[in-house]
C-alpha cells in the first residue's frame, strides 16, 4: 500500500495555480498598494503583459537594480511571483506565515545554491511563477554582467518556460544617500517565453539558455522609456 501511495504521488501532475489564498492576497496588495504607487508616483509603463502564461509553472527572469524590483515585477506580470528569502525571516512568528502566503521560500546561508534549487522546485510544482534575478545581486546600471545558471537549471529540472523581463529605471528610485524613494519614471518590458534546456546535465545548454535570457532582457532594456 505504501508503495502504491508513493507511486501515485510521483504521478500526480504539478498544480496549475498557486494557492487561492495567496492569489487573493496578491491582488489585494497589488491593487491597494503596488499598482497605485507604480503608476502614480513612478509613472510606470508596462509593455508585453499579454506575453505572460497565466497558469502553470513559470520562471520569471529579470535584471535587478533596486529593492523595489520584486513587488514591481510581480505586479507587472499579473500573477504572484515567488522569491527566495533568507531562512532567518521564517523564524519570526507573525512574519513567517505572511511571507509564505506571498510566495517567499527559505534559503539557508552557506548552502544557497542547493537549497534554492530544492525549494524553488517545490514552488514550481505548486503552480507558482518563480522570480529569479539572473545576476543574483543588484547592479548599479540595471545590466547583467555575470549571470548565474540557477534559473536555467531550475527550468531544465521542472521543464518550465522562462519569461525575460526588463526593469528600466529602478536603479534611480533610491540613490545613494537618499532616505526616501524618488519619483523617477519606471518602465517594465516583458518578452516572449524561452523554452527550457532539455537536460539539467547539459552545461552547454544551460549556458546557452542563460545567454538567450540575458540577450532578451538587454534588448528590452535598450528600448528605454
Amino acid at each position: 500500500m505504501a508503495a502504491e501511495q508513493k507511486l501515485a504521488a510521483e504521478q500526480e501532475p504539478a498544480a496549475e495555480r498557486e494557492p487561492a489564498v495567496s492569489l487573493a492576497l496578491y491582488h489585494l496588495f497589488k491593487w491597494s498598494v503596488v499598482s497605485p504607487v507604480l503608476h502614480g508616483y513612478f509613472r510606470g509603463r508596462i509593455y508585453g503583459a499579454d506575453q505572460v502564461p497565466r497558469r502553470g509553472p513559470l520562471i520569471v527572469v529579470a535584471n535587478h537594480a533596486s529593492d523595489f524590483d520584486p513587488p514591481i515585477l510581480s505586479n507587472c506580470v499579473g500573477r504572484p511571483v515567488s522569491f527566495m528569502a533568507k531562512e532567518e525571516l521564517f523564524r519570526v512568528p507573525v512574519l513567517a506565515p505572511a511571507i509564505r502566503l506571498y510566495g517567499a521560500y527559505p534559503v539557508k546561508r552557506g548552502s544557497a545554491d542547493r537549497s534554492a534549487i530544492r525549494e524553488g522546485l517545490k514552488q514550481l510544482e505548486a503552480g507558482w511563477a518563480l522570480g529569479v534575478f539572473l545576476q543574483g545581486t543588484r547592479t548599479a546600471d540595471g545590466r547583467i554582467s555575470s549571470p548565474k545558471l540557477g534559473a536555467a537549471l531550475l527550468a531544465a529540472k521542472a521543464q518550465a518556460p522562462l519569461l525575460p523581463v526588463s526593469l528600466w529605471g529602478t536603479e534611480a528610485v533610491l540613490p545613494k544617500g537618499s532616505k526616501l524613494p524618488q519619483p523617477k519614471p519606471i518602465t517594465v518590458r516583458i518578452g516572449s517565453v524561452i523554452a527550457p534546456p532539455p537536460s539539467a546535465k547539459d552545461k552547454a545548454a544551460l549556458q546557452q539558455v542563460t545567454a538567450d535570457c540575458v540577450t532578451a532582457i538587454h534588448q528590452l532594456h535598450d528600448l528605454g522609456r
